[in-house]
């Protein structure tokens, strides 16, 4: 199977690269395994130096790398930037602090010196989306290099030219050769490497079918998992918002990157008294959106990543409408060259609709109604997603308070939910388990080993 880069501006192919063979495979993963016992023994302040190597090498051909993502998959220009930037506040970030978060720690017991310490457990093998290529290897990568361990990634397949163009900035920043390595293999390859005795865990951001099926392999040979998967996040507004902030948060929570995120506002559960109201400047703020070729710096919306998957969403746009749900603006493709859909709003969303029940992972905003701050609060634990959250309220401690009690793993008080390699990133539920970023992230794949001395 060729990995294959296709401009979705345009629908253009731009790029082959051929599948490895098992015997290609077998080398690299025998690279890998020789260079896991050097790198386990390098001093932090060497692994330190590298990541800032490669912090430096982002940034110095910025416009670069973020190029790559807009061809490949999309994002508009400015949002890419913002991409990079982020893989490099990441690498700084772990440089700066993973010798103070894999510190031993002290821990008073019966023996005369007792601790806990933190271990590379040796190869964590990755298997990353498209919708932040770069970030989201980053995210991966970063931390289990930092800890001592060896990474192998596959990546999305639409986005090949992202993956090698990440590799080789690792190479050349003089992180040692095997100690971080591209796949370009199969499923079929990537399930039995999961079995391979070399591989000793894995860390899958995607789907929750895909999530299902390696957790199962990875179980099977009782290797440790970390999974981030789909998310369906509410976005809950009570009736003392601020409402043109929360309008205009709104907007990029939700559309940012063309909606493909697994944490972008998805659910927005509105209070009847303040629904019209907000529903007014939201409308207002959608149709006003730039939509157009990613690569211009005045683009906001650009095209979907792959064509399947924006009529996919369109399939349930139509099944909802099918049941009731009301179409206020959008909510169908255009009529253009490449993968662009309107960014649209659907009201009067109910459960049971394929816009509730299912991540809708492009331009469309849900609006589901409620009838108080109870029901809100029910509504949006009401899913088996549990990935972010955020509601909107002047009143902080009651925000705070209704933070504290919805089901997910990140809440924000009148802020849109993002990642921030500062603090750890997971969700609950069907959105997965484990936590990336943050010192919960770099410990997730250690062997965190008890230490007794008489």
């Amino acid at each position: 199977m060729d990995l294959i880069s296709i401009n979705p501006t345009t629908g253009e192919t731009q790029k082959r690269y051929a599948s490895w063979t098992d015997i290609e495979l077998e080398q690299a993963q025998q690279l890998t395994a020789d260079a896991s016992t050097a790198w386990q023994s390098t001093r932090i302040d060497e692994r330190r130096e590298l990541l800032e190597n490669v912090a430096g090498a982002l940034r110095s051909r910025l416009d670069f790398y973020a190029s790559k993502i807009t061809q490949e998959m999309g994002k508009p220009i400015r949002e890419a930037r913002a991409e990079i930037e982020k893989c490099t506040l990441a690498c700084e970030f772990f440089a700066q602090n993973a010798e103070r978060f894999l510190r031993d720690e002290p821990v008073e017991t019966d023996a005369s010196r007792s601790y806990v310490t933190f271990q590379p457990i040796g190869t964590v093998m990755g298997v990353m989306p498209w919708n932040f290529p770069f970030w989201q290897v980053f995210r991966f990568a970063v931390p289990v290099l930092m800890a001592g361990n060896c990474a192998l990634f596959k990546h999305a397949s639409n986005v090949p030219q992202c993956a090698e163009t990440i590799e080789e900035v690792f190479l050349q920043s003089g992180v040692p050769s095997g100690v971080f390595q591209w796949l370009r293999i199969s499923h079929a390859q990537s399930e039995r490497l999961i079995e391979d005795a070399r591989v000793h865990a894995v860390s899958l951001t995607g789907g929750e079918q895909a999530g299902r099926r390696i957790a199962a392999l990875a179980g099977k040979s009782l290797k440790k998992t970390v999974l981030e998967l789909g998310g369906s996040d509410p976005f809950v507004v009570l009736a003392d918002a601020d409402l043109e902030q929360a309008a205009t948060v709104a907007v990029t929570a939700r559309f940012r990157n063309c909606g493909q995120s697994c944490i972008a506002a998805k659910r927005f559960i509105l209070i009847d008294s303040i629904a019209d109201e907000f529903l007014t400047l939201f409308k207002r703020k959608v149709e006003t959106l730039a939509i157009g070729d990613p690569s211009r710096e005045e683009t906001e919306i650009g095209p979907m990543a792959k064509s399947d998957l924006r009529d996919k969403i369109h399939r349930m746009v139509t099944e909802s409408v099918r049941q009731g749900a009301v179409p206020l603006t959008g909510c169908h493709s255009m009529e253009r060259a490449g993968f662009f859909y309107q960014p649209s709003i659907l009201d009067r969303v109910q459960s049971g609709m394929p816009a509730y029940e299912e991540e809708l992972f492009g331009p469309i905003a849900v609006i589901v109604h409620a009838r108080g701050e109870q029901e809100a609060l029910q509504k949006a634990n009401q899913h088996r997603y549990g990935l972010g959250a955020s509601v909107w309220t002047r009143d902080l401690p009651k925000g705070e308070d209704f933070a504290r009690r919805l089901q997910c793993g990140a809440a924000f008080v009148n802020g849109m939910v993002k990642s921030d390699p500062r603090m750890p990133f997971g969700g609950v539920k069907n959105s997965g388990y484990g936590r990336e970023l943050g010192i919960y992230g770099l410990r997730e794949f250690t062997n965190i080993k008890s230490v007794w001395i008489a």
